[in-house]
């Protein structure tokens, strides 16, 4: 292994990659109290159907990879432009024999893989919408409630599942009587194998349906959890699919000066990887490697693996991942220089990239190859496809979120305090699938999205400087006192002081004297960090319970607190909880956030416990 990298680099007054980015003049308008801002440079035409990008690739790029698997570990297997094209056709043609339709789509319950994809592009070509879903619902749950209510949603006419065998007990739980299951691998009884739907070739009918695929067709539906028990589903378009690639591709028009390279593991039913990164390669006519590791103990090793072998172009990922990338690139200096060679920028969403992380990696990159990356990131939800607001060459700490892209007008208004954030333009989602009283209560008097989060200017008064996310609307709170608590910029600073010992947090406090916090530690961390002569089998309540721990977070409590300017901006107490989030009591959403309020109603009794002296209570 090559010697390690030096992080203590002073990246003040060294330069940045040369890459292209969009333009940053904004126009302002105010009605009142309301202030609409928009990028001055418009969006640009954008493709009808995303898969009339994949018809332009595979007759100009045929042979170029579009997506890329490992089979069992060992080589990739590939799939080129062309035969994406071939191959989705071939499945539309099927698709099309099996009396499928938007009140009878496609639903897929597992991950990521090849079949996943080939099936999602064959449902476009035929017109047929189609929905991916957390594997979770069918494989972490135990009552598949959520499961239950998605399909009563959806009502399927075919559902597809990698492995029968390892969704039989959801799928007995869910199946509708008259729907098609088919699965790659382990069918069950009467299940169709996925190779069937490849034993047909294409003919006039198939023309014929997409011809009547508009951009304004229903092509998929995300479900989304949020922070309600019952999940929602978004209807995304190709109008939205397409112009919100439009917009990367102003906000970054570098990536038109080579194919983006991306590796991937999130999962395709969230927008950051099923729209954003799907989007990215198909748009652009890039190359899309599936990563089977994650940021998880045991599994990064595979990512590193993929890294040095995939030399992606745009590293694109959550905050955790790059928590976890950061010490392979600071004692492997072969590794970080073919990493930051390779990689023209890093983005990071889904959650907020601790400062210690960013300027890490910042300062890496400037010991390997002598200039900054570009950390990237922005604004956005599944209602927006998702990418609404973005960053530039000015964004210097974790939390800006820019500006808005172009064709995309946020609107905001004042709202308890806040500035609630609100959007328009072609991106935006028309809806919710099949529930219109969501609808009813999602849009404001002029068709302006409320995507519940909050802004602040990064200088006041000057909002082409760009934005700061400040936090949920919903989940700010007043204290006794009558003074507001801002969740969401608390809840930041107290995960970043907190690294790596703290998984994730919930700030609690209404209607009481003073801010706590339930803390999910990270488990891993404070046992071998902090009582390393626990066996790794040791109970979360053994591991929360030791003197070593409890002192360390003590410690971390009372330095954070000299940072506080007041009451509400100080944590007093904390309890340390010694069970993980759940996702069946909606405490954990699909994407792995947590839901404050889930976890707020649920422990009621642990919150109550933080304000009646209990011994489990760390105080500063």
């Amino acid at each position: 292994m090559s010697a390690p990298v030096s992080t203590a680099v002073n990246s003040n007054d060294r330069p940045f990659r040369d890459v292209k980015l969009g333009s940053r003049e904004v126009v302002v308008e105010r009605k009142g109290q309301d202030v609409y801002i928009s990028l001055k440079q418009p969006l640009g035409p954008y493709a009808a159907r995303m898969t009339d990008q994949l018809d332009h690739w595979a007759e100009h790029t045929p042979d170029r990879t579009y997506i890329a698997k490992r089979v069992n570990g060992g080589d990739w297997r590939r799939i080129t432009y062309r035969e994406a094209r071939d191959t989705a056709r071939r499945i539309a043609q099927s698709l099309l024999s099996r009396n499928l339709s938007a009140e009878r789509p496609i639903a897929i319950v597992s991950g990521n893989d090849l079949e996943h994809a080939m099936l999602a592009l064959g449902a476009m070509y035929a017109g047929i919408p189609y929905s991916p879903l957390s594997p979770a619902y069918s494989l972490v749950a135990t009552d598949f409630g959520k499961l239950k209510h998605i399909f009563d949603l959806l009502t399927p006419g075919l559902v597809f599942a990698s492995s029968g065998q390892q969704f039989a007990r959801a799928l007995s739980a869910v199946m509708p009587k008259d729907a098609e299951l088919v699965c790659t691998k382990d069918p069950l009884p009467g299940a169709t194998m996925f190779s069937e739907l490849l034993d047909v070739m294409p003919n006039a009918s198939l023309d014929e349906a997409y011809a009547r695929v508009t951009p304004d067709t229903v092509f998929k539906i995300l479900f989304t959890s949020g922070s309600v028990a019952r999940p929602k589903g978004v209807m995304n378009t190709h109008r939205m699919w397409c112009s919100n690639q439009e917009m990367v591709r102003a906000c970054w028009p570098f990536i038109m000066e080579q194919p983006p390279v991306l590796l991937e593991w999130l999962p395709w039913n969230h927008t950051f990887a099923g729209n954003k990164d799907m989007g990215l390669v198909l748009y652009n006519g890039g190359t899309l490697y599936l990563d089977e590791g994650k940021p998880v103990p045991g599994q990064f090793e595979e990512t590193i693996r993929n890294l040095r072998e995939v030399k992606p172009t745009i590293y694109l990922n959550v905050p955790v991942a790059f928590d976890a990338l950061v010490p392979y690139l600071r004692k492997d200096r072969d590794f970080a220089k073919t990493f930051f060679t390779h990689c023209k920028v890093l983005f990071y969403a889904a959650a907020g990239l601790s400062q210690k992380t960013w300027e890490d990696l910042e300062n890496i990159a400037l010991d390997v190859v002598g200039e900054r990356l570009l950390m990237l990131t922005g604004l956005g939800a599944t209602e927006t496809a998702p990418y609404a607001m973005w960053v530039g060459r000015e964004a210097a700490r974790a939390g800006e979120v820019g500006l808005p892209a172009p064709g995309v007008t946020v609107k905001l208004t004042p709202s308890l305090g806040k500035l609630e954030a609100r959007f328009k333009g072609p991106s935006v989602t028309p809806g919710y699938w099949r529930q219109p009283e969501l609808n009813a209560v999602s849009y404001d008097e002029e068709g302006f999205y409320k995507i519940g989060d909050a802004l602040r200017y990064i200088e006041e008064g000057n909002p082409a400087r760009g934005f700061l996310f400040d936090g949920r609307v919903a989940e700010d709170f007043k204290l006794n006192t009558g003074t507001w608590v801002s969740v969401g910029p608390l809840r930041s600073g107290f995960l970043a002081h907190f690294v790596p010992f703290v998984r994730e947090v919930v700030i609690a406090g209404r209607d009481h004297d003073c801010v706590t916090a339930l803390v999910f530690p990270d488990y891993d961390q404070c046992r071998s960090k902090l009582a390393p002569e626990l066996p790794a089998s040791a109970p979360l309540s053994e591991v929360v319970t030791q003197p070593t721990v409890r002192a360390k977070f003590q410690e971390l409590l009372a330095s954070l607190a000299t940072k506080s300017t007041g009451l509400s901006t100080r944590v007093a107490r904390i309890i340390l909880l010694d069970t993980p989030p759940s996702l069946n009591a909606n405490e954990l959403t699909d994407k792995g956030s947590i839901s404050q309020r889930a976890v707020l109603e649920n422990r009621a009794a642990v919150v109550e416990e933080m304000y009646t002296g209990s011994s489990r209570v760390i105080s500063i």
